[in-house]
């Protein structure tokens, strides 16, 4: 069995608090789980802090100078490590997609955000906040095609995409902007840097009808679940959580097209746009 990753403190701010973590706890003698027990957090949990995937938090940071006699070190630094460009709901989940080494996702409205395009993404945003002025929407379509070259990367993370076909059906930003951002999706596929399926409307009801779904494997780590609503997100630990919506995804594929046939769809989608626009 592979020891754990050896960190690079100098990586990140969340690397240096996870590298002086686990530093601390074994300098204490105590277990991963014998940590996380008085935080009432999983030994796992801990795992995902010593190795960078999850954010110390400034409850758990206090709690663990006292446990350690760290004299302040985790409260003191653990400010820096929680900054990110991203909404607070979602920071946690995009910061742990970065390490990720398998996404899996089931998308049920709109284009995943590693998969959209600029104008797409601009198009989301300004529907969410319509108010908002514009070097706001420039900031947030900045921030999601950073997380976009994750793709970047020809092997890494592998992406598994399953859209529902109302993702398809539903005109963000115009039928040039849908007629691109499927253009864009076909590509990757065609490149063969992802997976993608669509699961069409004739599937009926299936697991995940009540909102999308990610999941993220990782090779020190265990695995994450995020579900996200309106404004809000989650992310899970829990290993039985976790196996559950495993088996909601999988059941989802099952049910989607095959690949090959769901690329065909997607292109057939776009060339559809492209022809109603001119």
């Amino acid at each position: 069995m592979p020891g754990p990753r050896k960190l690079d403190p100098s990586s990140s701010p969340r690397a240096l608090l996870g590298a002086e973590l686990r530093h601390k706890r074994e300098k204490a003698g105590l277990t991963q789980d014998e940590l996380g027990r008085p935080l009432f957090v999983s030994g796992s949990f801990i795992g995902q802090l010593e190795t960078g995937t999850r954010r110390m938090q400034p409850e758990y940071a206090r709690q663990i100078d006292q446990i350690l006699g760290t004299d302040g070190f985790f409260t003191r630094n653990c400010k820096a490590a929680t900054k990110s460009k991203y909404p607070d709901h979602f920071a946690e989940a995009a910061e742990a997609e970065a390490v990720a080494q398998q996404i899996k996702e089931y998308a049920p409205l709109l284009i995943p955000g590693l998969l959209q395009t600029e104008a797409y993404a601009r198009a989301v945003f300004r529907a969410f906040q319509p108010t908002a002025p514009e070097e706001v929407i420039d900031e947030l379509v900045a921030a999601r095609l950073e997380r976009a070259r994750l793709l970047d990367d020809p092997t890494t993370p592998m992406l598994w995409a399953v859209l529902d076909e109302a993702v398809l059906r539903r005109a963000v930003g115009g039928r040039r902007v849908m007629a691109e951002a499927l253009r864009h999706i076909a590509g990757l596929a065609r490149r063969h840097r992802i997976i993608v399926q669509v699961l069409p409307f004739v599937a009926g009801a299936h697991m995940a009808l009540e909102g999308s779904l990610k999941l993220m494997s990782f090779t020190d780590a265990p695995p994450l679940a995020y579900l996200q609503g309106l404004g809000t997100g989650q992310l899970m630990d829990d290993p039985p959580t976790v196996a559950r919506y495993e088996l909601s995804y999988d059941l989802v594929g099952a049910s989607a097209l095959s690949p090959e046939a769901s690329v065909a769809l997607i292109e057939s989608a776009s060339e559809d746009y492209a022809h109603d626009e001119h």
